[in-house]
């Protein structure tokens, strides 16, 4: 009799914390639009915080590439995750329930920078610099937002042409912002383009030179970066999880902690706000 109670208390305890293999952690991840290695120092203190304000772990886990973060949360390996507003739009395409969360104030309207070396010629314009066409060009990752889908469909929009079609060559990819800067910086090529946070933060920092790394053009405004949660939160660590983490994000002022995202605060966030990124992802064949 006492082994069938032991049992039984057993098996409500299991039960309780969301079955046998249940993990023990919340597990989040961010596309690695920057140094790998800085993103995990910076969203460190972001797991520890919001493990306290949901009472439950939370653990944050690098990705390897753009692709690679989009993977993860298909498979259920991270269960929330800061995407750009195309790996957002994919992950939510290829999860059913998943949500947006929130998104920065200054996701609403960002922007991307076409720059170029000072010796490839080429000056500011309020126009798209079509000079550009025959230089040695890079975007950032093949699946950023900032670093390539909306700088294309810009490119199609004022060309007439895809950017395979407009460069002479074809344009290559970087991996990232800050790589593209440093190859632009070092001559590797002679434009590419990036988000706008990461080369003012570069120029602050004093690892980028704007009178040799120079803005050639502003692109108009689009919705980019946003947090996005995984159906399974409710199914794993119980119902009103996805509602505490958005409540928790939405609450965070501590201005270290937003500066993991490089945002002054959160806002609200839904699937709404990024129909224009689904529209051109789905235009240039890049929404699976």
């Amino acid at each position: 009799m006492r082994r069938v109670l032991l049992a039984a208390l057993l098996a409500l305890s299991l039960a309780a914390c969301g079955g046998e293999g249940a993990p023990r952690e919340i597990r989040f991840t961010a596309i690695p639009d920057q140094n790998t290695t800085e993103l995990t120092r910076k969203f460190a203190p972001v797991a520890e915080y919001l493990a306290k304000r949901i009472g439950h772990p939370v653990a944050y886990v690098p990705s390897r590439d753009y692709q690679a973060s989009v993977e993860m949360f298909r498979n259920g390996d991270v269960l929330l995750a800061w995407f750009g507003g195309l790996t957002g739009v994919q992950a939510c395409a290829a999860v059913a329930g998943a949500e947006p969360l929130v998104m920065g104030e200054e996701d609403r309207a960002f922007y991307s920078l076409f720059i170029a070396h000072r010796d490839a010629g080429l000056e500011p314009s309020e126009a798209f610099p079509l000079g550009l066409a025959g230089k040695r060009f890079t975007f950032g990752s093949n699946s950023s937002t900032s670093g390539r889908l909306m700088p294309e469909a810009f490119i199609l929009e004022r060309t007439g042409k895809t950017a395979e079609q407009f460069f002479t060559s074809p344009p290559g990819f970087s991996g990232s912002h800050d790589k593209t800067a440093e190859l632009v910086a070092g001559g590797q090529v002679e434009a590419g383009v990036l988000n706008y946070e990461v080369y003012d933060r570069r120029v602050k920092e004093g690892k980028l030179d704007p009178e040799v790394v120079r803005v050639i053009w502003k692109t108009p405004t689009f919705a980019d970066y946003h947090m996005v949660a995984h159906p399974d939160l409710e199914k794993l660590f119980g119902a009103g999880t996805t509602a505490r983490l958005k409540e928790a994000l939405l609450a965070m002022d501590d201005p270290a902690l937003l500066a993991a995202f490089g945002r002054r605060r959160m806002i609200p966030a839904s699937a709404g706000d990024f129909d224009g990124i689904r529209t051109v992802a789905e235009k240039l064949g890049m929404l699976r």
